[in-house]
């Protein structure tokens, strides 16, 4: 038997000595195993798993002539069949990825290509390189998609966290928004019932208890009005601080001034009219009168000019 050429390590190549009167066939089928066998030798060399896209089996014709180009046209072939396979999945590697498969797929064609310059098939040589230069232009044209498409991510994830920083503020504005108008709606409801404060005040102050009937009658309305200034103060309404306190013009209404030798100067001395505040927000000054003399005061003989019953509103 005469010598046989090299032997091939690629998956799909069977060598055959020059001295073989015809040439064999193998059958290929999808996950199919090739045997790579050496007839000078006369035995198994190496066997190979390989599957194939299509379930049509292929027959391949080995001569010592038509080895390296089968092998060529066998890989052309896997890596056409693949192609509408791996489009979608090639589109989501990372850059990595898709260079590490590509690479893996051209090195049974390199095998193929360092035989052919050994053997000087220029043919052979130039149709390989002009699969090598296909297959690069391929992998740059995939990186170059990759990369548009991280762009795109990159982009899209920019986009959501403005719009999710864009909601947020316009959740904080709406709660504010909300907040605002319901504070006002209280304070104008609010503002229409301190007259009737007044009316119990100016009435607790007018009015002198004598008999028996008179006093039941004024315990009566007292308690009415004492769940009134409960019901005021679960809304957060208070009272605005008088007597004893220096004078706010943002809190006071000074309606007169006078000297005084137990108050410092610029010390609310007396309370007129009570003022109130919703939260933060003043629904009413207070008339008060401010001390204008040297003098310090006395804590033992002062006491705030106001009705009792209205205590209840500062109460915390």
């Amino acid at each position: 038997m005469a010598a046989s050429a090299p032997l091939s390590h690629t998956f799909c190549t069977l060598r055959f000595p020059s001295s073989s009167k015809a040439a064999r066939t193998i059958s290929i089928h999808p996950f199919a195993q090739c045997t790579h066998h050496n007839f000078s030798l006369n035995k198994q060399c190496e066997t190979t798993k390989f599957a194939l896209s299509r379930w049509n089996p292929i027959i391949v014709n080995h001569t010592r002539r038509s080895s390296a180009k089968t092998c060529l046209s066998f890989q052309d072939s896997v890596l056409e069949a693949s192609d509408d396979e791996d489009n979608l999945s090639e589109l989501e590697m990372s850059k990595d990825v898709a260079d590490e498969k590509y690479s893996s797929r051209l090195k049974p064609l390199m095998q193929v290509y360092k035989e052919a310059i050994l053997v000087g098939d220029v043919k052979l040589i130039s149709e390989i390189e002009a699969v090598i230069s296909s297959v690069d232009k391929e992998r740059d044209d995939m990186a170059q998609k990759v990369s548009a498409l991280s762009a795109d991510i990159n982009s899209g994830k920019e986009k959501y966290i403005r719009l999710q920083a864009d909601f947020d503020n316009y959740r904080k504005r709406s709660e504010n928004e909300k907040l605002r108008i319901r504070t006002n709606a209280q304070g104008e409801i609010i503002e229409s019932l301190l007259p009737m404060v007044d009316n119990f005040e100016r009435a607790k102050r007018q009015i002198k208890l004598e008999t028996e009937m008179e006093k039941k009658i004024d315990a009566s309305y007292q308690g009415i009005y004492k769940q009134f200034v409960e019901i005021m103060r679960s809304l957060r309404v208070a009272v605005v601080p008088t007597v004893g306190k220096p004078f706010d013009p943002a809190l006071h209404e000074a309606i007169a001034r006078e000297e005084s030798q137990e108050f410092s100067e610029g010390i609310v001395i007396e309370e007129f009219r009570r003022g109130f505040l919703l939260g933060d927000r003043l629904l009413r000054p207070a008339m008060v009168k401010v001390s204008s003399g040297p003098g310090k005061r006395v804590p033992s003989s002062v006491s705030q000019k106001s009705p009792a019953a209205t205590v209840g509103v500062d109460e915390s």
